[in-house]
């Protein structure tokens, strides 16, 4: 690296001198409230904090490539409806894109963009040999009936068929998809004669079905890459994870699997937010029976083993670790100044607003950030592509301590990239990955 590295301090003069200059550089016009441009600034100050070169962080400040495409699903009603997708691809320095797919109505181009710069960094913490890219479609999918979930999900595959492929770009689960969509896409991709041949095309998406080629263990793998990286991080914060308390804001499939996994670590959940309201109970609640209660009643109210309080009794529990599991943005300064816990760890995907983590600086709260804390999820599914690849079956044993050994040596990571440019763990996070990005960049150049 030519230039010196240096103290990490929020927000810097040079930082902010710096990136205003690639912002300018690439004609953006900063808006605080992109989610994109957001992670971009956090990109760009761990990047100034590393050394990376100006042209290195202009390439990783934009995605490669950005498909959109609109295309036509019939409905169970016999009308047409004009659904609209995206694949943003970010950088595929390290390997193949790599990256989920989201359906939901919150999905656009920016969000996808924030997203798949979020995965280059979590593939290149995670040691994995994988860019970072993120897609989706703009739908809700639970109101669509189960044809028309399959329809959209094969119309929205074969749209972006040229574009992807198993040594090109690898599709994944994410916020409103699951194995039998992953299924779906595969199967679709595999009748396009794109691939050489259909198992080779099972590459093209992981999360499937065990039957449909996928991996013992997938649809755990954020949960118990989760726990693996908080037993190696909590301890230095004073905090026994075997022990803790914990509530967790979000209560989707990710918030339910991660409650699971902890408590079974000898955790104790003492809160949990979801869109219905909240529920807290102190002596400690089983997430079964509150995941049992929320599929009949959809509903927190009501639930015997806790009482119902408000959103911002919720936010102030007193507990070691809050677990924002929801979608982006779901922490904001508000709400960071009235938060109780002693930790924050996000499962989620860039929950926690730059304005919050400002003040849960000044207010001494760690916050473990989520391209560390879900990296177990692409780590599973990078298994299951060796599998496909191999067609050697991978056990649920070899998978969850391989999962385990990944997981370790990436908080480790972060753990000593915080130590040498002193710096907050989110920032150590993104500077232990952008190390790896700039030494490959360095060793290959850039052609012609």
């Amino acid at each position: 690296m030519s230039q010196q590295r240096r103290r990490a301090t929020d927000r810097t003069p040079a930082t902010v001198s710096n990136q205003r200059v690639v912002f300018e550089d690439l004609g953006i016009d900063r808006d605080p409230a992109n989610l994109f441009h957001q992670t971009l600034e956090q990109l760009l100050a761990a990047a100034e904090i590393v050394g990376i070169k100006h042209h290195q962080q202009l390439i990783l400040a934009q995605p490669r490539n950005e498909i959109q495409v609109n295309f036509p699903v019939l409905m169970d009603d016999g009308q047409h409806r004009l659904f609209r997708g995206w694949r943003v691809q970010h950088n595929s320095a390290l390997g193949p894109f790599k990256g989920g797919l989201r359906f939901h109505p919150g999905v656009d181009a920016e969000s996808m963009r924030a997203l798949s710069a979020l995965m280059t960094l979590k593939c290149s913490l995670l040691r994995l040999p994988f860019g970072g890219a993120y897609g989706g479609v703009a739908c809700t999918a639970r109101e669509l009936t189960r044809d028309e979930l399959e329809r959209v999900t094969r119309r929205f595959a074969w749209a972006i068929s040229e574009h992807i492929g198993p040594d090109r770009d690898v599709v994944g689960p994410g916020v409103g998809t699951d194995p039998q969509i992953m299924a779906w896409f595969a199967d679709t991709y595999a009748q396009g004669g794109a691939s050489a041949s259909r198992a080779d095309a099972h590459r093209v998406a992981t999360g499937k079905p065990a039957e449909a080629g996928g991996i013992i263990g997938r649809e755990q793998a954020g949960a118990y890459g989760f726990v693996e990286v908080l037993r190696e991080m909590l301890p230095d914060m004073g905090i026994d994870p075997s022990q803790m308390t914990f509530s967790v804001a979000g209560f989707g499939k990710v918030g339910r699997s991660t409650a699971v996994a902890l408590c079974a670590a000898g955790a104790r959940l003492v809160g949990v937010l979801d869109r219905s309201g909240a529920v807290v109970n102190m002596r400690g609640m089983d997430p079964d029976d509150l995941i049992d209660h929320l599929d009949v009643e959809d509903s927190v109210e009501g639930f015997r083993h806790g009482e119902c309080v408000s959103a911002n009794d919720f936010w102030q529990l007193q507990c070691d670790v809050l677990v924002p599991a929801a979608l982006e943005q779901m922490v904001t300064g508000t709400v960071a100044a009235e938060v109780g816990a002693r930790a924050v760890a996000e499962i989620g995907s860039a929950p926690v607003t730059p304005d919050a983590d400002s003040i849960f600086l000044q207010r001494g709260i760690e916050v473990l950030p989520g391209i560390l804390c879900n990296g177990g999820g692409v780590t599973v599914s990078y298994f299951e592509w060796l599998q496909n690849r191999s067609a050697i079956t991978w056990t649920a044993t070899q998978a969850r301590e391989s999962l385990a050994e990944t997981m370790i040596a990436a908080a480790r990571r972060v753990k000593l990239a915080r130590h040498r440019y002193e710096c907050d763990l989110r920032t150590a996070a993104s500077c232990a990955a952008l190390e790896q990005i700039a030494r490959v960049y360095d060793l290959r150049g850039i052609w012609p």
